[in-house]
Formats: C-alpha cells, sequence, structure tokens
C-alpha cells in the first residue's frame, strides 16, 4: 500500500479514510501516520466497513460516494486489502494488535489519482480535527530528496 507522505508534483495517491464525526464513511489520502490514536482505530474500522461494502457484506453504504474511488479500480478488493494491510503497519508500528486475518487478500494495485486540491482540503480538515490534540502544529508533509 503507498500513501500520500508528501512529494508536491505527485498527484497518484492512494485513498484512506478520516474518523470525523459526521454520521458517515469517509475516504482519504494522508498515511496513517499522522493519525492520533482515536484516528488510527476509527480509521481501522471504517476501512474494514469499506472492505464489507466492496465484498457486498452489507447493506448500508452501498452507494457511497466515497468508494467510488475503490470501485473505478481493475480490482477494487485487492485496492481496500491493501489499504488496510497500510493501516495494520502503521498499528504494529505502534503497537496495537488489530486482526490481519480480517483483511481480504491484497494483491499489486495501482495507486488511485487524488487532486492536489483535494489533498489540502483534507490536511486541513485533519489538522482541524486534531487541534490540540498533539504537541507542535502538524506541518504538511513534503518529502526530502
Amino acid at each position: 500500500m503507498i500513501f500520500f507522505e508528501g512529494d508536491k508534483s505527485e498527484e497518484r495517491l492512494i485513498c484512506g479514510s478520516d474518523y470525523f464525526r459526521n454520521g458517515s464513511m469517509r475516504l482519504w489520502t494522508l498515511h496513517p501516520k499522522y493519525l492520533d490514536p482515536r484516528g488510527l482505530v476509527a480509521l481501522w474500522r471504517e476501512a474494514l466497513l469499506a472492505q464489507a461494502v466492496i465484498k457486498g457484506l452489507t447493506a448500508g453504504y452501498t452507494h457511497h460516494p466515497q468508494l467510488i474511488r475503490f470501485r473505478n479500480t481493475p480490482s477494487p478488493l485487492k485496492s481496500i486489502a491493501s489499504y488496510l494491510r497500510g493501516v495494520h503497519t502503521e498499528a504494529t508500528r505502534r503497537g496495537y494488535c488489530f486482526d490481519a486475518a480480517k483483511i481480504a487478500s491484497p494483491g499489486n494495485v495501482e495507486p488511485i489519482v487524488i487532486t492536489r486540491g483535494q489533498l489540502e482540503y483534507e490536511w486541513a480538515r485533519l489538522k482541524g480535527a486534531q487541534a490540540g490534540t498533539q504537541k507542535g502544529a502538524l506541518q504538511f508533509p513534503v518529502n526530502r530528496k
């Protein structure tokens, strides 16, 4: 799984999930390393829900616009499984014990194209959601080469 980590010229990104409490599932681009603990757990839960929807295991969220990004890939289930694998990797790095057995078989997937404007919008939302919950201000990620 490839998450956006900040090359200013890069616009080929893989979708992630946010945890804003507006009652809807949201999928977005930032790497889970930028999420606080509550956000990481919510991201795992939302991504599992997205996987269940793509598998046809739930009646809810079947036409959710945020799933379009995954459904428009050649292999939606492999795409969401690859995403979940990335979330699991970050969770494991932090010492969480998320159950990898819940992830469908991932495979090689192509990055999903996301506009720079969408990324900037999501970064602003993340900064707003985490205001006051982390030490130091979040900085827009830029790859150092």
